[in-house]
């Protein structure tokens, strides 16, 4: 429906589209006002009725699609109605799904139950809903990442503070057993117990291309790292494996930063001028933004292309920004990205960045 009878009308236009819902045919109404969108669903006879009084109160034109043609319908100021058929702008039926199905990349594995997340029977565990939903997500991160970069015919993975390795073994699974990738993943962990957990399930799974390593980020040498995550590495270990991956000069790094204090040390005691940082809220959350910021701007300085979002949602945790490093060939002006990098210091009296005295 379009063309509102009162210029003054927010309702500036109605979609609607047939759907299946717990079994029966609706009609999904997608209202399109000029500052946000609203959806509502009815049954045969609520549309017919609600279509009535759009069409006798709000609108003067509507387009019916179908697969032959499609149907215009005028209405004029005295309610006279004309019709007129145009080819159709749609070769195939739209999907009667109410949402969009959300793709599950984390199958029914084994590993899941092993590191309890599912029951016997591949039921995630209601307390671990929210872990299960954060393993998909990073999983459709990482395939959209991959697929952007060049890679070698054998990938070599390390992700550097592991943990319990809920992501390191959905990493594996996904890569290796679904979308067929040759590839190698080591887990880094300094907690030598979850070191010895994980390869245990590792081993009862059969994935013999993960091994977990109880060792120091900064110890781990290799000479050779495709892809290189970092997620939740606690303050600068996240720079000493952003570090470790610049050397390798990895296509990939992709790291979700944590615990920001060493910047944050630095500059106690300091005045500083801004007032967003009187408060001590603001100024951790400042100092948070600074941190990555200068980490982003060291990968792009290193030929990375950077993207900083948010990988999951707020409600979950608030350490959810994540910063991904791509590898590029593009030409860089390094001495434009070292006087951002400068200016930043200078701004918030910053002495050094931890990633600069590794670099």
């Amino acid at each position: 429906m379009s063309k509102p009878i009162h210029k003054s009308e927010e309702l500036a236009n109605v979609y609607v589209r047939q759907i299946e819902l717990r079994g029966e045919n609706h009609f999904q109404f997608l209202y399109r006002y000029k500052t946000n969108d609203q959806t509502k669903n009815y049954s045969f006879e609520e549309s017919v009725e609600e279509l009535t009084h759009l069409l006798s109160e709000k609108f003067r034109a509507v387009t019916l699609f179908t697969l032959e043609n499609d149907l215009l319908v005028f209405i004029s100021k005295k309610k006279k109605v004309s019709y007129k058929t145009t080819q159709p702008s749609f070769k195939n039926k739209l999907p009667e799904t109410h949402d969009k199905p959300k793709e599950k990349r984390a199958k029914n594995s084994d590993y899941l139950y092993h590191l309890g997340v599912t029951d016997k029977e591949g039921k995630v565990i209601p307390k671990m809903a929210d872990k299960y939903r954060q393993i998909n997500k990073y999983l459709e991160i990482i395939e959209a990442q991959i697929q952007a970069v060049t890679l070698p015919e054998h990938i070599n993975i390390v992700d550097m503070g592991s943990g319990k390795g809920y992501l390191t073994f959905a990493l594996y699974d996904y890569l290796v057993n679904q979308k067929g990738y040759t590839a190698s993943v080591t887990g880094i962990e300094l907690r030598q117990n979850l070191v010895d957990y994980c390869n245990t399930i590792a081993k009862k799974c059969g994935f013999k291309g993960l091994l977990f390593v109880a060792q120091p980020i900064q110890e781990y040498d290799s000479n050779k790292i495709d892809i290189l995550i970092a997620l939740h590495a606690c303050d600068t270990a996240t720079d000493d494996a952003i570090y470790k991956g610049l050397v390798s000069k990895a296509a990939l790094i992709i790291c979700a930063p944590c615990c920001h204090k060493q910047i944050r040390q630095q500059v106690k005691g300091k005045e500083q001028e801004s007032p967003l940082l009187k408060y001590g809220i603001f100024k951790e959350r400042q100092f948070e933004m600074v941190t990555d910021t200068i980490r982003a701007l060291i990968l792009e300085k290193n030929n990375y292309t950077t993207k900083v979002f948010e990988f999951i949602s707020n409600e979950h945790t608030r350490k959810n920004v994540m910063l991904i490093g791509a590898k590029s060939s593009k030409k860089i002006d390094k001495k434009r990205i070292e006087t951002k990098i400068s200016d930043l210091k200078n701004s918030y009296q910053i002495e050094e960045h931890y990633l600069e005295t590794l670099l």
